[in-house]
């Protein structure tokens, strides 16, 4: 089974976790556009979808599904989203496509927390997938210094504007084996707008495709 199978199934398998007259909300990526593709089923039973992403909207959008601001909905009761690592205490790395700081308001404002995975992103230790920082523009290379300081090496994803009109620094070289203290002293550095380490608030379930089928995985 190829990856992108995987990654199907995977997402396929998290419309067990809607219910209708839920709020969703929905993340960005290659995992989760195999669940947007698949929503239309069940969209007309939710009260409520909340994108992530411009790109997320406008995928929404396509499949005939209306998306409402977070502000308007208030707390989500459910969150879907993939990642770019899981470790085994269900802590993330997310922001390959971009979206973190939507995503980890999204995911914050839920009440439980779907992740969507193949099981090439499950790791052990966090930071083989380089870890993306979104900055305010004229900070980049003050915060950059200061993941040099920390071990890192720093690299200017150069192109990438996010939705918030700011840019993302990817920190190659982390072995991030506290991922709670590394987000919560990343997050005082001036100039971060958000980390990509998702410990605050990690996953409640991961669901894993495999070529065995989807595995599920229930925090605590």
């Amino acid at each position: 089974m190829d990856q992108a199978a995987r990654k199907r199934q995977a997402a396929e398998a998290a419309l067990e976790f809607i219910r209708p007259g839920m709020s969703l909300g929905v993340g960005t990526g290659s995992t989760v556009n195999y669940l947007i593709d698949a929503l239309p089923s069940v969209a007309r039973s939710l009260a409520a979808v909340v994108a992530s992403s411009q790109a997320t909207e406008a995928r929404l959008q396509a499949n005939d599904i209306a998306v409402r601001a977070l502000d308007e909905v208030g707390d989500l009761d459910l969150y879907i989203d993939g990642a770019d690592e899981a470790n085994g205490q269900f802590q993330l790395i997310k922001g390959g496509g971009g979206a973190l700081t939507r995503e980890k308001i999204l995911a914050a404002a839920s009440r439980r927390f779907v992740c969507i995975i193949d099981d090439r992103k499950q790791v052990e230790v966090l930071g083989t997938f380089p870890l993306p920082v979104e900055v305010i523009p004229m900070a980049r290379s003050f915060v950059a210094r200061q993941f040099v300081k920390l071990g890192g090496r720093p690299v200017w994803r150069q192109g990438c504007v996010t939705d918030n009109g700011n840019q993302i620094i990817d920190v190659h070289g982390l072995r991030i084996t506290e991922p709670l203290d590394l987000e919560t002293r990343v997050n005082q550095i001036p100039g971060v707008v958000t980390v990509g380490i998702f410990a605050v608030r990690p996953a409640d379930v991961l669901l894993v495709g495999s070529d065995q089928g989807t595995r599920r995985l229930d925090r605590g």
